[in-house]
C-alpha cells in the first residue's frame, strides 16, 4: 500500500528546473516517469507565440510522457504572485486571455486537469469585489475545461508562505469549488489537495482526506518542513497516500517538491521501483 499503489507524475516547474524548459520532459522520462505537470511556463505571457507552444508540445511528445496537469496563467510564479483571476484590471484580463490558450494547449496533449490559482488580496480593494470577479473568471475557466473534457482545480495554499492568499484551508477551497459548480452548472470543479500546503496550515490531514477525498481532483505532495522529497521531513506521506487510496482516490499524485542541493534526477530514491 502507500507509495506502491500510487501513480506519480513530476512537476517540471519545481523539479528539473536546473535544465532548460524544453529539456525537462526528456529528463523526467529518463528518471522513469510517464507523466508530468506544469505551472504556466511563460510567467510574463498569458498568450505566448505559436512557436513557443509548439516547441513545448513537441518536447513533451518526443519524450514520450503525458501532460496530466497544467496551471492557467498565474502571474509571477514562483515569485510574488499567487494567481491572477481575482485581481481586478490588467491581471484579470490577462487571465481571461489565457483561458482558451491554456485549454487548447492542454487538449493538444490530452491533459484533463487545469489548475486556476485564486490570486492574492489587493490592498484597497473590497474582498467581496475580488470574490465576485473570481467567480466570474472561474466559471469561464470551468467552461473552457469542460469544452476539452477536463476538470477545473481550485487549490488551497498556505498562510505562512502566501499571507495575502485567501484560500488557506481545505474548507475555504472547497467552498469555492461548490460556488463554481453551482454557478456554472457543469460540476467539473474539483479540489486540489496539496498535502504540503495543508500541513503548513496546521490542518488535520487525515480528517481532510476523510472529508474531501471524494471532492478531490488532484493530489500534490512535498514533505514538511522544507518542502523536500518524502522522508526529508516529518509528514507520514506514505500513510496519508494509503488513506487516500482506501478512500477511493485513484488519480495522479504530483511530486511538487524541491530537490535540495542535488540534481533533480537524484531526488527520487524514495520511490518504489
Amino acid at each position: 500500500m502507500g507509495f506502491a499503489d500510487q501513480r506519480f507524475n513530476v512537476n517540471l516547474s519545481i523539479l528539473f528546473t536546473e535544465l532548460p524548459l524544453l529539456e525537462r520532459p526528456a529528463a523526467a522520462a529518463a528518471a522513469g516517469f510517464t507523466a508530468v505537470e506544469l505551472w504556466w511556463p511563460w510567467v510574463d505571457s498569458p498568450t505566448p507565440g505559436r512557436s513557443e507552444l509548439d516547441a513545448l508540445r513537441k518536447a513533451i511528445e518526443d519524450a514520450g510522457v503525458r501532460l496530466t496537469g497544467l496551471n492557467f496563467y498565474a502571474g509571477q510564479l514562483p515569485g510574488p504572485d499567487r494567481g491572477a483571476l481575482s485581481v481586478p484590471g490588467e491581471e484579470s484580463e490577462r487571465f481571461r486571455a489565457n483561458i482558451d490558450v491554456a485549454a487548447d494547449f492542454a487538449a493538444s496533449l490530452g491533459c484533463t486537469a487545469l489548475n486556476a490559482l485564486y490570486g492574492n488580496r489587493v490592498e484597497g480593494v473590497d474582498p467581496a469585489e475580488q470574490d465576485e470577479l473570481a467567480l466570474e473568471n472561474l466559471v469561464l475557466a470551468a467552461r473552457a475545461a469542460d469544452r476539452i473534457g477536463a476538470i477545473l482545480l481550485v487549490e488551497a495554499l498556505n498562510a505562512p508562505e502566501s499571507p495575502r492568499y485567501p484560500l488557506v484551508s481545505a474548507p475555504a477551497a472547497v467552498e469555492v469549488v461548490d460556488k463554481v459548480n453551482r454557478a456554472s452548472g457543469l460540476g467539473n470543479a474539483r479540489f486540489l489537495m496539496d498535502l504540503y500546503h495543508l500541513s503548513m496550515n496546521g490542518e488535520d490531514l487525515r480528517r481532510v482526506i476523510d472529508t474531501y477525498a471524494d471532492r478531490t481532483g488532484h493530489v500534490q505532495i512535498a514533505d514538511n518542513p522544507g518542502r523536500g522529497a518524502p522522508g526529508t521531513g516529518a509528514l507520514p506521506l506514505e500513510e496519508l497516500l494509503d488513506q487516500l487510496h482506501k478512500a477511493g482516490y485513484a488519480g495522479w499524485v504530483g511530486l511538487e517538491y524541491k530537490p535540495g542541493d542535488r540534481p533533480s534526477a537524484e531526488a527520487f530514491e524514495w520511490l518504489p521501483r
